[in-house]
């Protein structure tokens, strides 16, 4: 006689193969060891952003089947799930997923018989804890300690247990006594499908900061290089002509072409020129004009010497030589002034 399915069931895994073909992206969890109190309060946070569906393996895999997905698929994410569920999000990527179920992870106290997720290393140095007893209970773990300036210090590191080893009660107690809570709870990700792409766990758990500096960089690259070989795209064209325009405009005020846009440059170095050879001259070959420009120009020789020299001429001359002198230096030396006007 064939056994009857219960109807429970196939309702059951109907919901759960509608589940599996929505839209966003699926994920297969593991919440075993999560006590139900902090459950509770992991789903009460993730509620806005993704769903948690419990289910039976039996059920996830017939339902699975229906979907149209790759059962071998299923069972190497049932690998590392010892308690399975179902998540599913429209609103984040796989990364992003995997990211945010990464927050709820959190370390636990070590019961009897659990193995070691990984090398269970106990550091030298002072602890929290005054002489007594506990000593001595350190010492029968396998710590090494003893009472060291009024403190309980442990006195070398060592190894408490190697990954993969069965944790006793006792070394649990001591070690959660050090605030060592080897045992991680968590929604913990085995592994997600998006767009048809299956991602296991340790290829989502990315640097999101690296990748994205990487990303910066190789952009930046790729937009320096494209400029260098004159590649022209909608990104290099603005800067392509910008720095063709100032090209152009350097070595047309190197050839001395007059137009709107290097006259004023090319005045500008002609004034920087005279002033640079005004600044040589005896300060009696210029005129008040030019020494005027020289002093805004911040030269230390014109500004100690030329008002200096320019004094003394005036004091040695007399009644209307002063004028008779200037009215000569303007004469000699105007189309130099007209140059700083």
């Amino acid at each position: 006689m064939i056994p009857k399915i219960a109807p429970w069931k196939k309702t059951r895994v109907d919901e759960l193969e509608e589940l599996l073909n929505s839209d966003g992206v699926i994920g297969i969890v593991d919440v075993s060891g999560v006590p139900a109190k902090n459950m509770l309060d992991m789903r009460a946070s993730l509620r806005t952003k993704l769903s948690i569906t419990m289910a039976k393996k039996s059920l996830i895999r017939r339902a699975w089947k229906a979907s149209g997905k790759d059962p071998e698929t299923l069972e190497s994410l049932f690998e590392s799930s010892t308690q399975p569920a179902i998540v599913h999000t429209d609103s984040m990527n796989a990364f992003e997923l995997s990211d945010e179920l990464s927050k709820t992870r959190q370390g636990r106290a070590a019961k009897d018989g659990e193995l070691a997720p990984m090398d269970i290393i106990v550091e030298k140095g002072p602890t929290q804890f005054g002489p007594g007893p506990i000593v001595g209970e350190f010492n029968a773990v396998g710590i090494p300690a003893k009472i060291d300036k009024g403190k309980v210090s442990i006195q070398k590191t060592v190894t408490a247990v190697e990954k993969g080893e069965p944790i006793s009660a006792d070394l649990g107690i001591m070690l959660a006594k050090l605030d060592i809570n080897p045992i991680e709870i968590g929604i913990i990700l085995a592994g997600a499908l998006e767009d048809g792409f299956v991602l296991m766990a340790d290829e989502l758990e990315i640097d999101a900061d690296a990748v994205r500096d990487d990303v910066i960089r190789a952009v930046s690259g790729s937009f320096n290089l494209a400029c260098n070989i004159t590649y022209l795209t909608t990104q290099t064209l603005p800067t392509l002509i910008a720095k063709g325009k100032g090209d152009a405009l350097a070595v047309a005020v190197g050839a001395g072409v007059i137009n709107d846009d290097t006259a004023g440059i090319i005045l500008s170095k002609v004034r920087s020129q005279a002033l640079g050879l005004a600044g040589k001259l005896d300060s009696d070959a210029l005129d008040e004009e030019v020494i005027a420009a020289l002093n805004a120009s911040a030269s230390a020789p014109v500004e100690s010497v030329a008002p200096a020299d320019a004094s003394s001429a005036d004091g040695e001359s007399g009644g209307d030589a002063p004028d008779e002198e200037e009215e000569e230096e303007e004469a000699g030396f105007g189309g130099l002034g007209d140059l700083f006007g």
